[in-house]
């Protein structure tokens, strides 16, 4: 298993918003690492992949550089939840992306802030 590390770098214009893409990537989305640099306590984060819209990592009020490692629940052949046990929790696999990009999208970021992503995706 190869796993190649993409760093995308973002600005916030005076409004304290930003939206940025990763370059091109195929293959299973293993983490995203959020860098802090100094974007403002509390900045959103909504990372998603630009060619579905598939959400990969959403939250509100980071405050501090962190990693979140985004799974996607999983469906049997007749689109029915794969659950663990009847009425239990969803079994989750890992977000494959084809020859797509990755959309960062900041909100409440502070005035010309700025910050990093690492994405680690598995060939």
């Amino acid at each position: 298993m190869t796993v190649r590390r993409f760093e995308v770098s973002v600005v916030t214009a005076a409004d304290g918003s930003a939206t940025v893409f990763s370059p091109w990537l195929s293959g299973k989305l293993a983490a995203i690492h959020y860098l802090k640099t100094d974007f403002a306590d509390g900045v959103d984060f909504t990372i998603t992949s630009e060619a579905t819209g598939e959400g990969l990592w959403v939250e509100a009020n980071v405050n501090a550089a962190t990693a979140r490692y985004p799974r996607a629940a999983t469906h049997n052949s007749s689109g029915v939840a794969a659950l663990y046990a009847s009425g239990g929790t969803a079994v989750q696999a890992p977000i494959t992306l084809g020859r797509d990009r990755v959309k960062i999208a900041i909100a409440a970021g502070g005035n010309a802030k700025s910050g990093k992503f690492l994405i680690l995706i598995e060939d």
